[in-house]
């Protein structure tokens, strides 16, 4: 019989505080008060003080020298780096895992790659994102290395975070096209042409933020010098 362990209270801190970033409900720059935050959730600032820790070594929470918490702004250059993190571990994980794949593996990237859809059509970003998040896991664990595993879920949460994904966001169509591609090549047996197009959706993405970064500098180029 297999169950899962009660949450202990720090535990359910972290996730309800992880949420609030990821989504954003908590903005960058927000400073967090252990006292005011033990209070709204009715905790004691123990368990408090201890998820702020755990979420710093996230990099969700920034702790200054002065010891005042912010949640972590959030740059460009963030996330262009996160994403070069991501795909050096990731890639590592697949290309270690496909060849591990069973059938019954591909019928659940099957199931995810639908429910990453589906959440979009639903307006429901969290659905997606972790179904999209789970198709890559499956490659992964395949690997049966879970040191990796856990790595890569951490910088999956920050870069939730950091592309600020919503269900028309433009940054969501290199995954919808990337996976359903990898699943093909999977699915007719040509396990090296998926990973290099798993590969390939870093690099699209990459581009895409890329772009997105070069346009915001064009608009703020073109805006006319008040002083001039």
């Amino acid at each position: 019989m297999s169950y899962s362990l009660p949450l202990t209270r720090t535990e359910a801190i972290v996730r309800h505080l992880r949420e609030e970033i990821v989504t954003g409900r908590l903005a960058p720059g927000t400073v967090i008060k252990d006292a005011e935050l033990a209070e709204r959730l009715g905790v004691s600032i123990t368990p408090v003080r201890e998820a702020i820790v755990l979420l710093s070594a996230e990099g969700l929470i920034d702790i200054s020298p002065n010891r005042t918490r912010r949640v972590t702004d959030v740059s460009q250059k963030n996330a262009l780096e996160l994403i070069d993190v991501m795909c050096v571990l990731a890639c590592a994980g697949v290309e270690w895992g496909v060849p591990n794949l069973a059938d019954a593996d591909l019928a659940r990237m099957r199931q995810r790659l639908d429910e990453l859809l589906a959440g979009l059509r639903s307006g429901d970003v969290g659905a997606a994102t972790s179904a999209g998040a789970d198709f890559s896991t499956i490659m992964i664990s395949a690997s049966g290395n879970r040191e990796l595993q856990t790595h890569v879920d951490l910088v999956v949460t920050r870069m939730r975070r950091l592309l600020g994904l919503t269900p028309e966001s433009s940054h969501w169509r290199p995954w919808i096209d990337g996976y359903t591609e990898v699943l093909a090549l999977l699915e007719q047996g040509d396990p090296q042409a998926a990973i290099a197009r798993y590969r390939q959706i870093y690099a699209e993405v990459r581009a895409d933020l890329e772009s997105g970064q070069a346009a915001a500098q064009g608009l703020e180029a073109a805006r006319p010098d008040p002083l001039r």
